[in-house]
């Protein structure tokens, strides 16, 4: 299905790990800093994985299947309501909070080891509908906040046009 400017979705929670290999602890809010990620986050940095985002509807499969599982347990810096983060493409623009932009630059990815998620249950789904964002402009986001689909790679061609 293509997406489309302005579709919207919201922020369900923030989450924040200092070490890798751990599941994100949920916090109030959160800077995110251009360039970079979230302000405190261990997998902050250089590179096009500054933020991860996963939706809420995606972490509801996991419970179906009778995980006690929640924002965050799977290392996600945003966990989203609302919208179909899976079914953005690649180059999509995303506006996050007040001002916060996000370019997203990998839909998924490769698990070189199995999580105590996927030990538990015989599957995760952060490899398949996770999203991975770098940040192009800088903001605080925190619960609540409006996730908006600024651009889609349509768009800016037809901008461009």
């Amino acid at each position: 299905m293509a997406r489309s400017r302005g579709e919207t979705g919201t922020v369900v929670s923030v989450n924040v790990s200092r070490t890798k290999g751990v599941r994100k602890a949920p916090v109030p809010g959160c800077l995110i800093v251009p360039g970079l990620g979230l302000e405190g986050d261990a997998h902050a940095g250089d590179g096009h994985r500054q933020v991860s985002l996963l939706a809420l509807e995606s972490i509801e499969k996991m419970r179906a299947v009778g995980l006690d599982v929640g924002p965050g347990d799977f290392a996600e810096n945003i966990t989203t309501s609302g919208l179909e983060l899976v079914t953005l493409p690649i180059g999509t623009v995303l506006r996050v909070g007040d001002g916060a932009r996000l370019d997203v630059s990998q839909i998924g990815k490769v698990c070189h080891a199995r999580c105590a998620i996927y030990e538990q249950a015989g599957d995760c789904v952060m490899p398949r509908e996770g999203i991975f964002g770098r940040v192009l402009t800088g903001g605080p986001v925190g619960p609540g906040d409006r996730v908006e689909v600024e651009s889609v790679p349509d768009d800016k061609e037809k901008d461009h046009a």
